[in-house]
């Protein structure tokens, strides 16, 4: 495997890794397209559609990307990068593409596995709404797709202070279910609140889009998967003691992990590259 060392000039080979990954979406890409109206009592407040020419790097005005590969407190074993290998705006879509790589990044740290970690922090976050994006998971052992909120006041009071809403988490043996889960002071990590929610059919996540949205307002959190209402979360579901720490503006990510505590490592049945596809996030507030 190529050792990449982070540098903005590409080899050969990372020029045909990008190239295949490009073919690789292009064959399976499917995007709405045009605007679409709001959903009924919701006005909309921001979003990115991801409508950029194909090729184009993700809208710097609109996300950062995190990097680095120690393990992001889940003992994770990607190494998350700002490369178009590993985010790439491509027939109307977000592309995150997790790769089987040796890279080495600009911190000394080596992985095995490359992918990323987009968040909207000092560019974007907002107190209460409904904020929802339409994906299509990735699949396989030891690989977990997530889209998620931080709570913006995360650098003073930490984590899990500042809150943490995970409106969609995958674990990629578990290919039906995906997860709707708060997290805060004293119910943080694996105690977290949450609920899973299940296809009825036979059909996985990975095998199309799906829409994953919370409503949130005062005292109240409401999960949806494709507008079917699957779990609410309110201050009566907290440990006695605890604190609801939802009353304050969230910014929004979006990952591809490899590997970690929950999911566990990938093994033999894993396949790279996979690719998450989000076709929009947009963020309403309330109509009246």
């Amino acid at each position: 495997m190529l050792n990449f060392t982070g540098a903005a000039t590409k080899t050969g080979s990372e020029r045909w890794t990008l190239f295949a990954v490009i073919l690789l979406v292009s064959a399976c890409v499917t995007a709405q397209t045009g605007p679409q109206p709001s959903p009924a009592g919701w006005k909309l407040t921001w979003s990115d559609e991801f409508n950029a020419a194909d090729g184009s790097p993700v809208d710097s005005s609109k996300w950062v990307s995190e990097t680095g590969g120690k393990g992001w407190g889940n003992q994770e074993l990607e190494y998350y990068t700002s490369r178009p290998q590993n985010a790439i705006q491509q027939g109307g879509n977000l592309v995150i593409t997790a790769l089987a790589e040796k890279f080495t990044g600009s911190d000394g740290v080596t992985r095995d596995y490359t992918s990323a970690r987009l968040k909207t922090q000092t560019r974007f976050s907002e107190k209460y709404g409904r904020f929802e994006a339409r994906i299509k998971i990735p699949r396989g052992q030891g690989i977990w797709p997530a889209f998620w909120m931080l709570g913006d006041n995360i650098d003073r009071v930490g984590w899990p202070g500042c809150g943490e809403i995970d409106i969609m988490e995958n674990i990629g043996r578990e290919p039906t279910l995906v997860h709707g889960t708060i997290h805060g002071p004293g119910y943080s990590g694996a105690n977290g609140i949450g609920a899973p929610f299940a296809l009825t059919d036979t059909a996985g996540f990975a095998d199309g889009f799906h829409i994953y949205a919370v409503e949130w307002a005062p005292r109240t959190i409401r999960f949806y998967v494709d507008d079917h209402l699957y779990a609410t979360r309110t201050p009566a579901d907290l440990p006695k003691g605890t604190k609801w720490v939802y009353d304050h503006p969230f910014f929004i990510l979006l990952n591809v992990a490899v590997g970690g505590g929950w999911p566990g490592n990938p093994d033999r049945t894993s396949v790279f590259p996979q690719t998450m596809l989000v076709d929009y996030v947009r963020v309403y507030q309330a109509s009246s």
